[in-house]
């Protein structure tokens, strides 16, 4: 998966309309808004499947705030309460305070923060928001939220309001305003116990990261050519005969939200494009009913199999990023169709996988001999939901088994419309201007750089995922903690290394052989400075596709220094980066490649640790500080994140559906109060 990283602002004029790319910023976000362009063409019958696949989306929402933290649904709504309910002077440093940190906290579906994964320091103090909290207990309803905590406590319906909310704050405070208590959602921190010094609600309390590797390890059945990803859509939690999972699925755990779920593909299904979208959409439905993964594995297959419709979907428990040891699954989902223009060019890559798996700089053991089933496509996306809003990705590849992969292949999309709502809001920040070194490289960014970013995106999801293969007996869970990062580097260099090859030439991607340079800057340039404008200074890297960035940045710019082939350098008392050799730098990225392939193909944890620690987690505090200055005086914000469309159905007097109309009006905070009140199906306390 493929994480977008953009500027400032813009607004453009598209149809007669004036839409605006950019909505409010808050704390180190920026919103945008993505256009749907082209839903008004489309078919009642396809519009009305994307409305019901979209309301199936929205109803997963509560799954990934109770995946964050246990405490997090409740928070949301106590602060809710306080934010709609609260009379007292709005306009006070605590009530301002207290917004910025709801809308942080709504963007990050819990108490951390969606990329770093340290937790909110409130900017209110404890005595403002009981004393709020108080002036509002009985007017919206909130004396449930006392009544039992996520790991103990028992319910008590004989306190009075006060005792009640007083209760309540005794119980939660330390977890919002203790920077000590659950500090970090997924700790990384090579040496600590990951499970006991997360956050993150995949594991039951006290249960330790030993005993869970444990678990699954004797769970796993070691020649199976098709195994199941073990750990995958579950709890695992500690009863009185041991260890045992709470598996998510229909009148299992977070059953309410998934039966709705299951209610809207239910209603979706008539109005799919051919029989094969029904039959996977009958496949999710079981699998959601059983919590069987091996129907899961049998959904992925028919999933990646149908190619031909233009609607397409994701909806379940995918990517394990939220998970330190690598085992869990957030839920997330998006609903799109396909860009049939841009998605020529996706299909070129696809069409040539063989080509550049053949030709590809690792050991020919490592190589897949026949790539199956490799299906790449431009999507223009509908809705986001889960653990892709409101921060999203700009490519995906899927599924993630790799015996799936080996034997059928994988889908590959790149997001248009998101990425043209990054690039319009980048337009005139200033950002090239101030780290970029020269007005030359400067121009030769602006003339490739929206075209190589989308060449690189479309490389790492539709080939590089697809590229490579274990040797025979590796478990692919054998990284661990590591695996994630590994892969997306993995991705990252097979579009690195092809970018500048003549075969790009060759099959019409880029206009000349200077294009790739563009991307080579810009790659560098983030993965040794600009990325750090996301850490707060002190901390080390955590997030797994920044580490990644970071150790094949850094990796190469050491491998490198002797022939200087990559500098930094100092001008004016501002550190550049300057590329001597573009050449040379390929041939590196074609080195590291081969090395990480080789470290996933044969599963070496040590050297995935030592890749990993030694190159993609420190961070020099020096530079550091001089980028956080020179970024701040550019007054731009680090993420980005979306508000997603609205859908309206237009209904005759028959309630039949006659129209879908699309709508960008929606604000913020009017979003996510409304999906909080239209999609809560999951209890506050669990």
């Amino acid at each position: 998966m493929t994480i977008a990283t953009a500027s400032l602002a813009a607004g453009a004029q598209t149809g007669g309309d004036t839409f605006r790319y950019t909505d409010e910023t808050f704390a180190d976000i920026q919103m945008l808004r993505y256009r749907v362009e082209g839903f008004e063409n489309l078919t009642l019958r396809q519009k009305t499947y994307i409305y019901y696949l979209s309301e199936a989306a929205l109803h997963g929402r509560d799954i990934l705030f109770d995946q964050n933290g246990c405490y997090n649904l409740r928070l949301r709504r106590a602060f809710e309460a306080v934010y709609t309910g609260w009379q007292g002077d709005r306009n006070s440093a605590d009530f301002r305070a207290f917004a910025e940190y709801l809308k942080r906290f709504w963007f990050s579906s819990g108490l951390h923060h969606h990329y770093g994964c340290e937790k909110f320091q409130p900017g209110f103090t404890s005595e403002w928001l009981r004393a709020a909290l108080q002036s509002v207990w009985v007017e919206k309803n909130l004396q449930p939220l006392c009544l039992a905590t996520c790991a103990k406590g028992s319910p008590d319906g004989t306190l009075s309001p006060e005792a009640a909310c007083d209760r309540f704050c005794q119980e939660v405070f330390p977890v919002i305003f203790d920077p000590a208590v659950m500090a970090m959602r997924v700790n990384q921190r090579d040496g600590d116990d990951l499970i006991l010094t997360s956050a993150e609600n995949y594991y039951g309390e006290g249960i330790t990261q030993a005993e869970a590797e444990e678990f699954y390890t004797q769970r796993k059945a070691p020649l199976d050519p098709h195994p199941v990803m073990t750990g995958l859509n579950s709890r695992l939690v500690r009863g009185d005969d041991g260890l045992r999972e709470e598996v998510w699925r229909e009148h299992g755990l977070y059953g309410q939200a998934i039966s709705r779920i299951i209610e809207n593909l239910e209603k979706a299904r008539p109005y799919a494009d051919n029989e094969r979208q029904q039959a996977v959409i009958d496949k999710l439905i079981e699998y959601y009913r059983t919590g069987d993964l091996r129907t899961f594995d049998e959904y992925s297959i028919l999933w990646l199999k149908e190619t031909d419709g233009l609607v397409d979907f994701v909806n379940g428990f995918t990517e394990t990023y939220g998970d330190p040891l690598g085992f869990k699954a957030s839920w997330e989902s998006i609903v799109n169709f396909k860009d049939l223009e841009a998605t020529r060019r996706a299909e070129t890559l696809s069409r040539n996988a063989q080509w550049f798996e053949d030709h590809s700089p690792v050991d020919p053991r490592f190589r897949k001999p026949e790539v199956r089933g490799v299906s790449a496509k431009v999507i223009t996306a509908a809705i986001l939901a889960g653990d892709l809003y409101p921060s999203t990705a700009i490519g995906i590849n899927l599924p993630n088994s790799d015996w799936v992969r080996r034997e059928h292949g994988s889908k590959s999309v790149t997001i248009a419309n998101l990425t043209s709502a990054y690039s319009h809001a980048s337009r005139g920040s200033g950002f090239d201007v101030e780290f970029v070194i020269d007005e030359p490289t400067r121009q030769l960014i602006l003339k490739y750089g929206d075209q190589t970013d989308d060449l690189h995106t479309d490389l790492h999801e539709c080939l590089g995922h697809a590229s490579g293969q274990l040797l025979p007996g590796t478990d692919p869970d054998t990284l661990g903690v590591y695996g994630s990062t590994i892969e997306e580097g993995r991705a990252d260099l097979f579009g690195l290394y092809y970018m500048a090859d003549p075969k790009m030439q060759e099959l019409g991607l880029v206009p000349d052989g200077e294009a790739y340079k563009a991307h080579y800057y810009t790659y560098m340039m983030n993965g040794l400075m600009t990325q750090l404008v996301r850490i707060k200074p002190g901390n080390s890297i955590e997030e797994a596709h920044m580490r990644n960035r970071s150790f094949i940045a850094h990796w190469v710019y050491e491998q490198g220094r002797k022939d200087n082939v990559v500098e930094l350098v100092r001008r004016s008392g501002k550190t550049y980066v300057r590329i001597n050799d573009y050449a040379a730098l390929r041939t590196l990225f074609g080195r590291l490649l081969g090395e990480v392939q080789r470290i996933k193909s044969e599963g070496d944890f040590r050297a995935a640790r030592a890749l990993v620690e030694d190159y993609g987690v420190k961070v020099d505090a020096t530079l550091h500080e001089e980028i956080l200055a020179r970024y701040a005086a550019l007054n731009l914000a680090p993420y980005k994140g979306f508000i997603n469309p609205v859908y309206t159905p237009v209904t005759d007097q028959y309630g039949q559906i006659t129209d879908v109309r699309v709508s960008y009006t929606e604000g913020y905070d009017e979003q996510m109060l409304r999906y909080s009140r239209d999609y809560h199906d999951l209890p506050d306390v669990n």
